[in-house]
């Protein structure tokens, strides 16, 4: 094989891998499970607030839909990340049917 042929499949290659790495770490984001209920949630309930904790920011509690039924997960707290804030998680409505959006830092 020439220098050129070989040169133009280790350029394939390379191609390939970084597709593939960039493919790989895409995953995670897209593999969430989409969670729909065809009923509001509930109001949310009274929680108190724990005093403010240094490097941690409060996620407030939620109805969580678990086996054909809302459930009440208690608030916790979420290490903090610099330069980001935290948005919580929350339930939207798309006709008829309730979709969770994921708490997230953005």
């Amino acid at each position: 094989m020439t220098s050129a042929k070989w040169l133009r499949l280790g350029s394939f290659m390379l191609a390939a891998v970084v597709c593939s790495a960039a493919a790989l770490s895409s995953a995670p984001a897209s593999a969430q499970a989409v969670i729909v209920a065809p009923v509001a949630p509930p109001p949310p309930r009274v929680e108190v607030v724990p005093a403010p904790r240094a490097g941690y920011v409060w996620d407030q509690g939620r109805w969580r839909w678990h086996h054909g039924r809302y459930v009440w997960v208690a608030g916790h707290w979420q290490a903090v990340r610099p330069g980001y804030h935290w948005v919580p998680g929350h339930w939207v409505q798309r006709g008829p049917n309730w979709r969770w959006v994921e708490g997230h830092w953005a």
